[in-house]
């Protein structure tokens, strides 16, 4: 390898970032990036001798409402950077693109992660309620019935007709009064 090598640069620009990564093979790179409403989006960057691709998987594909899911996707891409909604063979949809070797460079890197996270995390939880609707509802039952943590359930309120936080105990009826 040469230090022009795309993947020698790469490396360089993860390092300098200070992230925090592993690399299964030369010029391949799996970047960790920890969200809020998506809790970890794993991002590859791998550089190859002609370009950068970028791909992080977002979302299994969808069970149901599948062209208001696929048209949230779509009306978000006309809007994001350097990267776009893709699905798989299976449809599973990931966030995928492809760029100049230009692009390997500290700052575009961070930009270019930033953006990655960004949109996984923004968008997160809309798709999920746009396309698993029945199976978060269902989850939240399941949960509330074996009381279980609705924590993470909190995003989808709008949906379990709940915020996420077990129902508050009910108090013990007073005794009545008794009579004289």
């Amino acid at each position: 390898m040469t230090a022009t090598d795309p993947g020698d640069a790469l490396a360089a620009a993860l390092a300098e970032l200070d992230l925090t990564y592993e690399s299964p093979r030369p010029g391949a790179y799996l970047v960790k990036l920890p969200g809020e409403h998506k809790l970890v989006t794993m991002v590859w960057l791998i550089a190859s001798t002609h370009s950068l691709h970028v791909e992080a998987f977002f979302c299994r594909q969808p069970d149901e409402n599948h062209a208001e899911f696929y048209r949230f996707l779509l009306e978000r891409g006309a809007r994001m950077y350097g990267v776009h909604f893709a699905l798989d063979p299976v449809g599973d949809v990931y966030i995928t693109g492809r760029l100049p070797l230009a692009a390997i460079s500290p700052e575009e890197v961070d930009r270019l992660l930033g953006c990655v996270l960004s949109y996984s995390d923004e968008s997160f939880d809309q798709a999920l309620m746009l396309g698993f609707a029945a199976a978060i509802k269902k989850e939240y039952a399941w949960r509330l019935k074996r009381g279980e943590s609705l924590a993470n359930l909190q995003a989808f309120g709008r949906l379990t007709g709940g915020n996420g936080d077990p129902p508050a105990p009910r108090l013990a009826e007073p005794d009545p009064k008794p009579t004289t």
